[in-house]
């Protein structure tokens, strides 16, 4: 009895016989999307995906596909040493030969799996289709978090920290793992930083660890969004007179000019002299000035400064709402 001839494995995948390893791999993709059971349910879909899926598990391995160019399917069944000789046919009869008589059967595997494992197999992601197989659950840990304490310069200028967590797996055994954290410039008191990865640990992926963050208040710098503000004290006679005022930043000290005739509680803006984020403009600092008289002057300071209130007619409460 004389079987059908098969296609040859280069016309069933639409290649060329020098096609590379990836032109055979695409070609097979789109072959399975078009003929697989999953995908396409009218007569004949399931042969030409078996088909293409044989063709494929020749060209794609390069042992096979030597003795298939060489032999075609015929097989090397007329030469010596091969254990199809004198069993499946012979060269030039037309018969089939079975490459797994060689290679031991076990092929690609493709033809017992659905449509989506044989595209993530081969790289190309999901298949696209109404009916979707049902997600597996996913086995991700879950999420933790812990807290960190930083001095204000830190949460403004940013910095880096090593923190010890301990992680919790699917199995419920714990770890104890000392990672390294960088707390970004400008982070504020509440707000989360996340760390990808280091959350409890599960069977397929770990969750996030999110850090809490407190910031501890400071001696002089007060805080207000991305402002921060300094009270700076200066004498009578800088705040009549004007005045150059070293005041302190958060990168240093600059020099301030004092205005003569400043009042107690002006604002001197210093542009971008506050907080600098990475995703937004950078804060000011204000200069808050406080007029500070002198404790204990002496006699002769008594008498410049009576002389000083006699010479001076302005009056500060001339524009008060109550005169």
């Amino acid at each position: 009895m004389t079987c059908m001839a098969k296609r040859d494995y280069y016309d069933v995948l639409g290649v060329k016989r020098s096609a590379k390893a990836d032109e055979i791999k695409s070609a097979y993709r789109k072959l399975a999307r078009k003929y697989h059971p999953d995908a396409n349910k009218s007569a004949g879909a399931p042969e030409k995906f078996n088909e293409a899926t044989e063709a494929y598990d020749v060209l794609s391995d390069p042992e096979k596909r030597k003795i298939y160019d060489q032999y075609g399917h015929a097989g090397p069944s007329s030469g010596p040493g091969f254990p199809g000789a004198g069993r499946r046919g012979h060269s030039g009869q037309g018969v089939s030969f079975n490459f797994s008589d060689i290679f031991g059967g076990g092929g690609s595997g493709f033809a017992g799996m659905s449509l989506d494992d044989i595209l993530q197999s081969l790289g190309g992601g999901r298949a696209r289709r109404g009916r979707q197989r049902q997600p597996r659950p996913s086995r991700r840990g879950g999420d933790s978090e812990t807290r960190l304490t930083l001095d204000f310069l830190q949460a403004i200028r940013g910095t880096s920290t090593r923190i010890r967590i301990s992680r919790q797996g699917f199995d419920g055994a714990a770890q104890q793992e000392t990672i390294e954290v960088k707390i970004p410039a400008g982070v504020k008191d509440g707000s989360k930083i996340r760390v990808r990865g280091k959350g409890e640990l599960g069977a397929d992926s770990p969750g996030d660890l999110y850090i809490s963050i407190n910031v501890r208040s400071h001696d002089y710098f007060r805080r207000e969004g991305d402002d921060i503000h300094v009270s700076v004290p200066i004498s009578i006679t800088e705040a009549a007179l004007g005045a150059k005022v070293d005041v302190p930043t958060i990168n240093g000290t600059s020099t301030v000019k004092v205005p003569a005739g400043t009042a107690s509680g002006r604002k001197l803006r210093l542009r971008g002299k506050g907080v600098h984020r990475a995703s937004a403009e950078s804060g000011d600092l204000y200069v808050v000035i406080q007029i500070v008289p002198p404790p204990s002057p002496n006699e002769r300071a008594k008498q410049l400064l009576t002389e000083l209130q006699g010479l001076l007619t302005h009056d500060p409460r001339a524009n008060c709402p109550w005169r």
